[in-house]
């Protein structure tokens, strides 16, 4: 690709040295930063496409509003590659990601120009209202405050609930809904068309806003005639045109669509905008992977390719032909694999088939997946909704993300006992990704529920057969957690087998110490007593496979057995397979030693799954110093 000069992105340190450029210079910056993140994200894989496709809103933002007095609130933070460059972190740009360097995503704890954490979907309107009726209360009238969105996110049900508030709340707050069709996969759903379809007139909205200025400045339009005037405004224009407007049904004053691509242009609308009193939303749309070609065609695949040529944007994939299949793939064929023995079997995902694999099914059996848009509540009670009318559903969640359907959970399927399998994928540490990815706190969340069977495998054979178990009749809310990443198995093909709920396996006999682990974690368990072997310690190690129902048999036997035992989670060592254990020891008055390893009660940074596992004390080495 063409190579341009840093000439003006190297004098550009903060969003006040932006703002003192023309704006004639700003299509110039935005090829800079563009180039900038191609050449950096090359060999430091990020998120890539998202950061591509909003360069030019990034720069019209930060030089048109004075950041950070101004917030600005991204939403998800897939695309603030170009938000960390342009606001003091271009010379750490090469630590993004990294362990102890850059953060993944945006956070206040990184720069004051995060305004507010974010790594999960659809939370940004909220956010940003509560900032902009904070700033009224405290008399900073001058203050804006802006919320990012993705149509992806707009199907989320906290963006309604965020835009229902904005819309009976008192407050000046900028929506900016960017429209790529995009969200990870292809965005989906009613949203999406209707954005698709969605158009006001330039010169309308320019007649309006003139004539409002006039009209308050001559003293005949205040803000209560205003609000009356918008609502019969609209109700007009619906009536004229055979278009409701969902924006302005909600008084929320909108604008565009308007080309995300033309800064200039960007820049205009958003002075014109900005001093508007009360809701507005500036509706763009954007190509998602904008400037690089192979990102343009392929925004799912860049969406985060991994290391890539920046000249051919060619992949550069590592040699994985003698290397085991990653977990999702393993669940994706697996699942087909059931789907087309048992005609109940439905799939669904929120927005993740690709992340998941479930795309695998999807390509086959379109007609029994269902992917909803990120709205994992939604993807849990809909679940529920086919369980009850004897379909089964596999609904394949993200483990963090999970957390955002906790009450779905509980309240839709675990209440009412139905038999919906929930696949929770990223469990435990995922490495770059940070803390709001970490899937730390499924096992604790999860133990409480009545009537919930939570598992979790110890390789890909036992995830087949615990996906094999929980499509047989009759065996309710069904949990199987496993992690990213690939397996331990060289051939993870074999022939299903039911596993007997709520029982465990002894992998080794010992005397001395006995070690209690619950999924893929067993292996670092089973590599550090292969390396004691030598050492004169006799270690028992025993799979549990199931947190509830935990193996009571396996707690009396090491309880009655054991003076030591260790327990090994790859979850928060607050309320999981530890605290399970201590609580039987306690109600069966037995006092064996107890250690409990797991994740830590504070958020896990970024680095590579190696990295983390031995801060955390979970890699191999640090498990072995715990048994001497």
């Amino acid at each position: 690709m063409e190579k341009v000069p840093q000439e003006l992105l190297a004098n550009i340190h903060l969003p006040s040295d932006l703002r003192q450029l023309s704006i004639s210079e700003l299509p110039n910056v935005c090829k800079e930063l563009r180039q900038t993140i191609i050449q950096e994200l090359a060999d430091n894989p990020g998120h890539f496409a998202s950061s591509l496709g909003v360069v030019e809103l990034t720069v019209a933002l930060h030089y048109v509003f004075n950041t950070p007095y101004d917030r600005i609130v991204w939403d998800v933070g897939h695309q603030a590659a170009g938000h960390k460059i342009l606001t003091g972190r271009k010379e750490q740009f090469c630590t993004y990601r990294k362990l102890h360097g850059l953060r993944p995503f945006p956070s206040p704890q990184e720069s004051e120009y995060d305004t507010f954490a974010c790594g999960h979907a659809s939370n940004s309107i909220s956010a940003a209202l509560g900032m902009a009726v904070a700033a009224q209360r405290k008399g900073e009238s001058d203050r804006q405050v802006v919320a990012v969105i993705g149509d992806g996110s707009m199907s989320g049900g906290l963006a309604y609930e965020g835009l229902n508030n904005v819309s009976s709340t008192n407050n000046n707050l900028l929506i900016i809904l960017n429209d790529n069709n995009m969200s990870i996969d292809h965005s989906v759903g009613g949203m999406k068309h209707y954005l698709h379809h969605l158009h006001t007139s330039k010169l309308y909205n320019y007649l309006r806003f003139r004539t409002s200025q006039h009209l308050f400045k001559w003293g005949i339009l205040n803000e209560k005639r205003r609000q009356r005037i918008i609502r019969f405004n609209n109700s007009l224009k619906s009536l004229l045109t055979n278009q409701q407007n969902i924006f302005e049904g909600l008084n929320i004053r909108y604008f565009g669509p308007s080309d995300g691509h033309n800064v200039i242009e960007l820049v205009a609308t958003l002075r014109q905008i900005k001093d508007m009193k009360g809701p507005k939303l500036l509706h763009i749309h954007t190509i998602k992977g904008k400037g690089f070609q192979a990102a343009e065609e392929n925004p799912i695949l860049f969406h985060a390719p991994g290391k890539y040529d920046p000249e051919t944007g060619e992949c550069i994939k590592s040699d994985t032909k003698d290397l085991p299949m990653k977990y999702q793939d393993v669940f994706g064929y697996t699942l087909l694999e059931l789907a087309k023995e048992n005609r109940k079997i439905v799939g669904v995902t929120p927005a993740m088939a690709t992340g998941c694999s479930m795309s695998i099914m999807m390509k086959e059996m379109p007609e029994r997946t269902f992917d909803v848009g990120i709205a994992e509540g939604h993807a849990v009670t809909f679940s529920g909704g086919m369980a009850k009318e004897g379909l089964l559903p596999f609904c394949n969640i993200y483990s963090s993300f999970s957390q955002r359907a906790f009450d779905n959970i509980i309240h839709d399927v675990a209440l009412n006992k139905l038999n919906v399998v929930f696949c929770f994928d990223r469990a435990g540490l995922v490495g770059q990704d940070g803390p709001t990815h970490h899937g730390a706190f499924d096992l604790a969340a999860l133990r409480p529920i009545p009537n919930l069977t939570i598992s979790s495998p110890l390789n890909e054979h036992e995830l087949r057969y615990l996906m094999y178990t929980a499509q047989l009749p009759e065996k309710g809310p069904f949990v199987i957690r496993y992690p990213r990443g690939r397996g331990v198995l060289e051939d993870w093909r074999c022939p299903m087998k039911e596993i007997p709920v709520g029982k465990g396996r002894c992998l080794k006999e010992g005397t001395d110490v006995a070690v209690l682990s619950l999924g893929p974690i067993g292996n670092h368990v089973t590599q550090a007593i292969k390396e004691l072997d030598s050492q004169e310690i006799s270690i028992a190690h025993y799979d549990m496979r199931f947190l509830k129902p935990i193996d009571e048999e396996i707690l009396s036997y090491v309880g009655t057995h054991f003076k030591r035992i260790v327990t090994i989670e790859d979850g928060t060592i607050k309320g999981g397979l530890g605290d399970a254990v201590l609580e039987y020891m306690a109600d069966h008055n037995l006092h064996p030693c107890l250690t409990r390893l797991g994740l830590p009660d504070s958020f896990v940074e970024h680095g590579t799954p190696e990295e983390l596992y031995q801060i955390v004390g979970l890699d191999v080495e640090s498990i072995k110093k715990v048994f001497i």
